[in-house]
C-alpha cells in the first residue's frame, strides 16, 4: 500500500515467523516493523489523510479476525473491533478518512451486518442489518453500494440510503451470478461479470443495459480497481494462467499509457495513493520472488521499491514453469503447469524416469498459475517433477469450465484426476518404465488426493492431503455456517443431493486405499474441520493401511507459522521421498 504523497509503503512479510506489517521510508529503503508477535497480522489500508493504518489480525488460525488502527510510526494496536467467533473485515475507508466501514458476523454467524466505526470518537454503530451475507463495495455521496452473496461466485448489488434506509436494486437480483460492482467517474457504477458471455468483461452500467468498456478477449478480465480520484481505472487479464496489466481513463473510458514493467509471468496492480498519483505494481519473474515498483502518473516516472531476499540461494538454478496439457478421457484437453528438475527431461533408459508430484489447487474455483511458487520448487530441488492441473472446474477458462463440477455434474468430470495420472504414466515413462507418481493437494486440492488415493486407488503410488475434505456430507454439516451457504452451490444439497454427495466421498471409498498416505490438517480449521482428517485416518488405521497424521493445535485452514510450515513442509517431502524413490 502506497502512503498519500508516495514518500513510504507499508507492505506484509513473515521474515519474524509469522505474518506482520512493515514500512519502507524509502525506495529499496531498510524496512522498519510495524507489527509484532505470533499472531498473523496485514495491512488493509491506509486513510487518506495517512494519519492511521488499518490493519486485521487473528489468531491461531482461526478466521475470526479483528481490524485496528496503528500509528503510521509504529506503536500499540487501537482495537476497532476483536471479538471471539466473529469475523471483523475491512470494506472501505471514508474519502475524508473520518469513518471505518466494517462488516461483522456478531449478530448471527451466518449473517453479516455493515458498520461505520468513527475515527475520532472511536465509536461504532451499525448502519446496515438486514440478513444475509453482506458486505460493502464502495461508497459515495452518501448511498453506499452493497453486495450480497448469495451462492459460491453469486452475488447481488443493491445501493443503500442510510438516511431514508432505502435498499434499490442495482444488478444480480435473483440471477444466481457472478458480479464484482464499484462507483466509477461520474455516475457510472462499473461492474465485472461473465453473464453477457464466456468470459468476464468490464462493463459500465448504463439503466439496465450493460456497455462495454474492456475489449472482448477470450480471457478472463481477471480484477480491477478505480483510482480513489476516479480518474483510471486499472484491470488485469488472466491469459492462461498468466496475468497482464491494462488501464483505461474512467472519464472516456479510452485506454491510457501504463508503465513499461519488465518482462515478467505476472503484472499485479496494487493500490493506488488517495491522491491518486501514485500505484504500485507487483512483478512476478516466475524464477524468482516478486518484486514492488511504484508509479508516479504525474511524471511518469517507474521506481523498484523492493527487491526480494534470498541469501545462501542461486534463483538462477530455479525451474522455469511450462504450460502443457493432458487429455481426459472424453478428449477435453486439461492444461497443466509443469516444473521439472534439471536433467530429468534426457534421462537414460537404464536411469528411468523422474518420480512425478501431481498436485490439485484448492477452490475448487481457483486457478493453478505461473509465476514463482516455493513449494514447487522445495519439489523440484527434492528430485520430483511437479505438475499442477487445471481440472474442470477451476478458474481462469471461462464459465462453462467453471461451473462443469456444480452440485452433481462433479460426477461427469471427477475423472480428470484419474486421467492426469494414466497420462503421466504413458507419456512420460522412460525405456517403457513409467514414473513413480505421488498426489498432493490443500483444501479441495486436499479432497483431490483423497479421491485419488480411494476412488482411483492404484491410480496413484502414494499422497499427501492437506486440510482435505474427506466426506462432503460431515463437510457441509460442521463447517462454519457463513460458508456452509455458499459451499452447497458448489457442492450439492446435503438433502436434495444426498446420493450424489455420498458417491462422491472418499469415505464411501476407504476400503479400496491401499497405498501409503499422510494427512495434515490444522486443529482451528473453521472451513474443514479437524474431524474430516480424523475420521479418515482412523478408518486407514483400522485397515492397516500406512498413514500418518499430523495436527497442529495453533493452525487453521493452511498454516501460517513458518515453524510449522517446515514441519510441513519437510514431513511431505519426506514422506514422498521413502515411497518414491
Amino acid at each position: 500500500v502506497v502512503a498519500p504523497g508516495g514518500k513510504r509503503m507499508y507492505f506484509g512479510w513473515s521474515i519474524t515467523g509469522t505474518p506482520q506489517v512493515f514500512r519502507l521510508d524509502a525506495a529499496m529503503g531498510f524496512p522498519t516493523q510495524l507489527t509484532g508477535g505470533e499472531d498473523a497480522t496485514q495491512i488493509e489500508d491506509v486513510t487518506p489523510d495517512g494519519k492511521w493504518l488499518v490493519v486485521s489480525r487473528d489468531r491461531s488460525g482461526e478466521e475470526n479476525p479483528g481490524l485496528y488502527l496503528l500509528s503510521p510510526e509504529g506503536g500499540a494496536l487501537i482495537e476497532i473491533q476483536h471479538k471471539p467467533k466473529v469475523q471483523t473485515q475491512l470494506n472501505h475507508v471514508s474519502d475524508d478518512a473520518k469513518s471505518i466501514y466494517y462488516r461483522a458476523n456478531d449478530v448471527t454467524p451466518e449473517s453479516y451486518a455493515i458498520y461505520r466505526y468513527d475515527v475520532a470518537s472511536k465509536k461504532a454503530e451499525r448502519v446496515f442489518g438486514e440478513p444475509g451475507i453482506w458486505s460493502l463495495a464502495d461508497a459515495r455521496a452518501g448511498k453506499l453500494l452493497l453486495r450480497k452473496d448469495v451462492g459460491s461466485m453469486m452475488s447481488e448489488f443493491y445501493e443503500y440510503d442510510p438516511a431514508s434506509k432505502k435498499l434499490t436494486d442495482v444488478i444480480g437480483k435473483g440471477e444466481r451470478e457472478e458480479h464484482k460492482a464499484v462507483y466509477g467517474a461520474g455516475d457510472d457504477i462499473l461492474v465485472l461479470t461473465p453473464k453477457l458471455g464466456e468470459f468476464r468483461r468490464l462493463y459500465v452500467k448504463k439503466g439496465d443495459e450493460l456497455e462495454p468498456v474492456s475489449p472482448a478477449l477470450e480471457h478472463d478480465v481477471s480484477g480491477f480497481a478505480v483510482d480513489p480520484k476516479k480518474k483510471r481505472i486499472l484491470y488485469t487479464v488472466n491469459e492462461g494462467g498468466y496475468t497482464k496489466a491494462f488501464g483505461l481513463d474512467a472519464a472516456t473510458k479510452k485506454p491510457i499509457q501504463m508503465p513499461k514493467l519488465p518482462a515478467a509471468d505476472h503484472h499485479f496492480v496494487g493500490a493506488t495513493s488517495a491522491d491518486g498519483r501514485y500505484t504500485s505494481f507487483v512483478v512476478d519473474p516466475g524464477t524468482s520472488p516478486p518484486e514492488s515498483y511504484v508509479h508516479d502518473w504525474n511524471t511518469g516516472k517507474l521506481t523498484r521499491w523492493h527487491k526480494p531476499s534470498t541469501p545462501e540461494i542461486d534463483t538462477s538454478e530455479f525451474a522455469k514453469v511450462t504450460l502443457e496439457s493432458y487429455p481426459a478421457r472424453d478428449g477435453t484437453k486439461i492444461p497443466m503447469f509443469v516444473r521439472r528438475p534439471a536433467g530429468c527431461e534426457k534421462r537414460t533408459d537404464a536411469e528411468g524416469p523422474c518420480p512425478v508430484i501431481v498436485s490439485f489447487h484448492g477452490g475448487p474455483e481457483a486457478q493453478t498459475k505461473a509465476g514463482f511458487s516455493m513449494r514447487a520448487q522445495m519439489f523440484v530441488d527434492a528430485g520430483f517433477v511437479f505438475a499442477e492441473p487445471n481440472v474442470r472446474g477451476s478458474d481462469g477458462y471461462g464459465r462453462t469450465w467453471l461451473h462443469a463440477d456444480d452440485g452433481p455434474k462433479r460426477l461427469a468430470i471427477i475423472t480428470d484426476i484419474e486421467d492426469a495420472s494414466k497420462f503421466v504414466r504413458e507419456k512420460w515413462a522412460v525405456g517403457g518404465k513409467a514414473p513413480k507418481l505421488g498426489v498432493y493437494g490443500g483444501s479441495y486440492g486436499g479432497y483431490s488426493t483423497l479421491i485419488g488415493m480411494s476412488m482411483f486407488a492404484g491410480a496413484y503410488d502414494v499422497g499427501v492431503s492437506v486440510v482435505g475434505i474427506s466426506n462432503l456430507l460431515t463437510f457441509l454439516m460442521n463447517t462454519a455456517p457463513y460458508r456452509r451457504i455458499l459451499r452447497i452451490s458448489e457442492y450439492g444439497d446435503p438433502e436434495k443431493d444426498r446420493a450424489s454427495l455420498e458417491v462422491l466421498s472418499p469415505t464411501t471409498y476407504v476400503d479400496k486405499v491401499k497405498a501409503p498416505l499422510m494427512l495434515i490438517q490444522g486443529a482451528t480449521d473453521p472451513r474443514v474441520p479437524v474431524g474430516e482428517s480424523l475420521q479418515f485416518y482412523e478408518a486407514l488405521e483400522k485397515k492397516g493401511v500406512p498413514t500418518e497424521l499430523i495436527i497442529f493445535p495453533d493452525e487453521g485452514h493452511g498454516f501460517r507459522k513458518r515453524p510449522n510450515q517446515v514441519l510441513a513442509m519437510g514431513h511431505t517431502i519426506r514422506f514422498f521421498k521413502e515411497h518414491l524413490k
